[in-house]
């Protein structure tokens, strides 16, 4: 593999302080919220339907602008990354391996993981980009990042209906994240099996991947 490219959200960012937040703008306990987040992950349906069983006919956009306008908006620190993070990036950069981050999130987000200084050759969300998986245009755009051909690029991702099969649609080679609701859930489903070339437990995994 000459290049490897990162999914964001419960790949290399927990979800917990999103999640968590959202809950409480809300004003309901966090355990109500997490357990919908759950429950739409198992019936297949975007996480953002958990929001709409709290509040049906929410604007979620309105409600993140409010959100940001309250001072209540997204925040990211060293404590929400996962520990293999930081070793797992480092070790690929060493190896030579070209190291890029792009997945669905907005442009403050970039900013955010762009200021945790991340051993990243380059970091893009959707919402700069203009275009979001699981659509083709993103995953074109992550080949253009690469700099490498699709076949030797690897998009590492725990959502099968965002990453796993859009990736290797476009042809790039894929591996599973066995992390978070989505990553736990789907890991060992006979079409993500079929769709992924690896899963894997821990980003320090890919080191070993990229050695042999």
């Amino acid at each position: 593999m000459k290049t490897i490219v990162f999914d964001i959200g419960e790949t290399l960012v927990r979800d917990d302080r999103y999640w968590g937040s959202w809950a409480d703008w809300m004003g309901v306990p966090r355990h109500t919220l997490s357990a919908l987040v759950g429950a739409v992950t198992a019936q297949g349906l975007d996480n953002a339907e958990a929001l709409r069983l709290l509040k049906p006919g929410i604007d979620i956009a309105a409600e993140y602008a409010a959100r940001e306008a309250a001072g209540q908006g997204e925040h990211l620190d060293e404590t929400d990354l996962y520990g293999d993070v930081r070793p797992a990036l480092g070790a690929l950069r060493d190896l030579g391996v070209r190291v890029v981050v792009a997945g669905n999130q907005t442009v403050k987000a970039g900013q955010l993981l762009r200021a945790l200084d991340l051993p990243a050759d380059l970091i893009a969300t959707s919402g700069e980009w203009g275009c979001a998986k699981p659509s083709p245009e993103f995953f074109a755009r992550v080949i253009d990042a690469s700099g490498a051909p699709a076949r030797e690029t690897l998009y590492v991702g725990d959502h099968p209906a965002n990453d796993i099969v859009p990736a290797r649609a476009a042809g790039l080679r894929t591996a599973q994240l066995r992390r978070g609701p989505w990553g736990h859930w789907w890991a060992d489903d006979p079409q993500v099996r079929e769709a992924a070339d690896w899963v894997v437990d821990s980003l320090m995994d890919l080191v070993a991947i990229v050695g042999e």
